[in-house]
């Protein structure tokens, strides 16, 4: 049996049992909305086989110098020159088949450098979830507070909040966002710096989405009963916001935050495919894909595995924020 949030989920009636001779009275057991959504959760499979490659993702993305240490290759060791050399020096392409995939080298390596793709796919992998992490992160904060506030006090402050919101969904945020890194990369060409910019252009333009979703629920609950009640024991608005209101918007945040994370790696990888994301020799899944399409007739390999690997790590999040909200909808039958 399944409730709305704040209620409980009776699993054992209250009744009188007569057992061995006695009266023995049958407990009741209680469950909150995030047991119930967690039981759930755990049942349906696809949500769960997709948390699993979410998992191992991230641990592959932290532990990418251990692994790759482990694995003996590192992205920064180039084959193309010399004894040793991986590449035929006269069309600069991978020796063997399949992008000269061996023993040493599980995925092959790259055209006329000789990097390990496996060893790159590891590293590019820390860089999208870096990236697209800390832009799911600033676009929540903005979000979520902008979109509370334009929520709860109504008025000017949700009409200037609102038009704003609109203004930044009208913009042609890829052209925009080009724009921008190619402007203030003159500034500074640091690491940093660029990294700095792609995550504040993702973040500040994916806002708004998020500011809307908040400004939506925030405008129905401040009309529930226990929003009058607090205010009538004389809490404050911030008291409100922050202890009434905020933690009934932790199931949205949730799945809005699993449904962002892949919009960004993809913002991200679109950026370094067209030059003005990350630039070597930082490793990015896009700017492989970007070096991968001027040999894609000699080495299709080196195209299809990044290729790969952002779809299944996109597929993955998608999946389980389709999976997470089902779980977290009171109405759900599951």
């Amino acid at each position: 049996m399944s409730l709305s949030p704040g209620e409980l989920e009776v699993v054992a009636q209250s009744d009188s049992l007569r057992v061995g001779g006695e009266q023995r009275e049958r407990s009741i057991v209680g469950r909150s909305l995030w047991s119930i959504a967690w039981r759930r959760l755990k049942k349906d499979r696809v949500a769960v086989s997709a948390g699993v490659v979410i998992i191992v993702l991230i641990l592959v993305a932290v532990f990418a110098d251990a692994l790759s240490a482990l694995y003996g290759q590192s992205y920064l060791t180039q084959h193309n020159v010399g004894p040793g050399s991986l590449l035929d020096p006269a069309t600069n392409m991978p020796l063997g088949v399949l992008g000269g995939i061996s023993p040493t080298h599980w995925l092959g390596v790259t055209p006329v450098l000789g990097e390990d793709i496996l060893s790159l796919l590891m590293f590019g992998a820390r860089t999208s979830l870096i990236i697209s992490g800390l832009a799911t992160l600033l676009s929540l904060v903005l979000g979520v507070s902008l979109g509370l506030i334009a929520g709860f006090y109504r008025g000017w402050v949700d009409t200037v909040i609102s038009r704003v919101m609109d203004v930044l969904l009208s913009f042609p945020t890829l052209l925009l966002s080009i724009s921008l890194i190619t402007v203030l990369s003159f500034i500074s060409t640091a690491e940093t710096m660029r990294f700095a910019l792609i995550i504040f252009v993702l973040g500040f333009f994916g806002w708004p989405y998020i500011g809307r979703i908040v400004r939506g629920q925030v405008l129905s609950l401040r009309e529930k009963e226990f929003v009058d009640a607090a205010r009538s024991l004389g809490a404050s608005n911030a008291r409100i916001m922050v202890r009434e209101i905020i933690p009934n918007l932790i199931g949205p945040i949730l799945v809005y935050t699993t449904l962002t994370i892949p919009n960004n790696m993809l913002g991200e990888a679109g950026l370094s495919f067209l030059g003005v994301g990350v630039v070597p020799p930082t490793p990015s899944w896009g700017q492989m894909l970007s070096d991968a399409g001027n040999y894609l007739q000699i080495d299709p390999m080196y195209l299809i595995l990044p290729g790969l690997a952002i779809f299944i790590s996109v597929l993955a999040f998608n999946l389980f924020g389709d999976g997470l909200r089902d779980a977290l909808d009171p109405k759900s039958t599951r």
